[in-house]
């Protein structure tokens, strides 16, 4: 029986969505809330539709504390589930987990089964075309709800508004890259697990540049992806990781013989530097680089027609590390260095040294104007670039060792701050 108390979801002008809440639940010592809704016109829905989330709490939830914050975890459950079920597998460690959300952190649990117009996030699959009218970068309805939803939770909760994560396996991993990666004003970084395509994420951030009237997004969630070049359900991963190389976004990627699988234990046996990178430093009011063009990177093993040139187990950008940086309004410092072999054990031989392109990216205080000179030095190395036409600034193949050094950034004729609303931002 649903709830007598109502709470409003979104509203837009008179258009306001009101639900129940079920009552509460505890599920592995956290609270838990379910949450029940029907859409609002705005999302472009053909026809009214209920639908359903969850909400699960931190572990250490402190009520008393007013002004304590913490991360949110999106989740995006795959085509053999629905946010029921995708929440009950948080009762078995191992069945797919990624949905196991930290004991630290709230949680998200979105749905996109209980109406067949939702299916697949909105966006098409690996292996299926499933509708011409999800292509381009128009978001469908279950788009324009699943941010309406993380909206809500985070006006309606205590979360960090910089510290907001979506995750995903197999379909909902191809969701988390559609809907998150071109919401980097929302989503700090996304992470997903054996993503069933990434023509959604290829559309909607328009990394192919096929749309001419000047569309653009906000610098996107830094990207961790895992996937197997046994599973044929990561098809298309060489235009992933072709395309996010050539836009200069960041990506961390890792792969393996480990097929479609959802287990942490069985993935990490073929690839053990999967969850080498801790997602939760990165954070939407701090910059952060992108690394491109790494002499350390393996050959990705989807040849550009698809088939598949290796077995061996790979990364790319995987060693790659960063502290917190520092920026004023004419410089910007970033202590870069390399994994360790003392910091994590290893199948993989851990370099030395790394050449790597770097662009940096989602500056909070330091904007750089377009062709603008900019000085930088790292080490005992240094010199000037130019930025480009959107202000982005890049250093090419400088050689990050193992032993932190700080990359420094002056100019002095700076840009104004860019608009960072949805579409309307210049670092592209």
């Amino acid at each position: 029986m649903q709830s007598s108390d109502t709470r409003i979801i979104h509203r837009r002008g008179s258009d306001e969505l009101k639900m129940a809440p079920q009552p509460d639940g505890v599920l592995m010592g956290r609270k838990i809330q379910w949450f029940h809704h029907k859409s609002l016109a705005a999302w472009g829905y053909k026809k009214t539709q209920t639908d359903t989330f969850a909400v699960l709490h931190p572990l250490d939830e402190e009520k008393d504390n007013s002004t304590k914050t913490y991360p949110l975890y999106v989740v995006f459950h795959s085509s053999g589930h629905d946010v029921f079920s995708a929440v009950a597998c948080i009762w078995q460690k191992g069945n797919h987990s990624i949905y196991h959300a930290p004991v630290g952190m709230y949680a998200l649990y979105l749905d996109c089964r209980q109406n067949e117009d939702d299916w697949w996030w909105g966006g098409n699959s690996a292996l299926e075309i499933l509708s011409e009218d999800r292509r381009g970068i128009k978001k469908q309805p279950v788009e324009m709800r699943c941010i309406a939803t993380v909206e809500w939770v985070a006006d309606h909760y205590p979360i960090d508004r910089n510290r907001i994560y979506a995750v995903g396996n197999s379909m909902g991993g191809s969701g988390a890259l559609g809907i998150a990666m071109c919401r980097g004003d929302l989503f700090a970084a996304v992470k997903v697990n054996v993503p069933a395509g990434v023509r959604h994420l290829v559309d909607r951030c328009d990394l192919e540049h096929t749309v001419l009237n000047g569309f653009s997004i906000p610098d996107p969630p830094v990207l961790v992806d895992y996937s197997a070049q046994n599973d044929p359900w990561s098809a298309g991963h060489q235009h992933l990781y072709r395309l996010m190389s050539e836009n200069r976004y960041a990506m961390l990627g890792y792969w393996g013989n480990f097929g479609h699988a959802n287990d942490d234990e069985v993935i990490e046996k073929e690839n053990d530097l999967v969850h080498s990178f801790d997602l939760f430093q990165v954070a939407l009011n701090q910059p952060y680089p992108a690394f491109t063009n790494a002499d350390t990177d393996d050959t990705v093993p989807w040849a550009d027609d698809g088939s598949i040139i290796s077995d061996a187990a790979g990364q790319v950008n995987a060693y790659f590390r960063w502290g917190k940086v520092e920026e004023g309004e004419k410089h910007i410092e970033i202590p870069l260095r390399l994994l360790s072999p003392d910091e994590r054990m290893s199948k993989f031989v851990f370099p030395q040294t790394a050449k790597t392109d770097i662009t940096l990216r989602r500056l909070q205080k330091c904007h750089f104007p377009p062709g603008g000179q900019v000085t930088w030095k790292f080490g005992s190395c240094g010199g000037s670039v130019t930025a480009d036409e959107r202000g982005l600034v890049t250093i090419p193949q400088i050689t990050v060792e193992r032993q932190e050094k700080r990359l420094i950034l002056h100019c002095e004729n700076m840009a104004k701050q860019p608009d960072k609303k949805e579409g309307k931002t210049k670092n592209v």
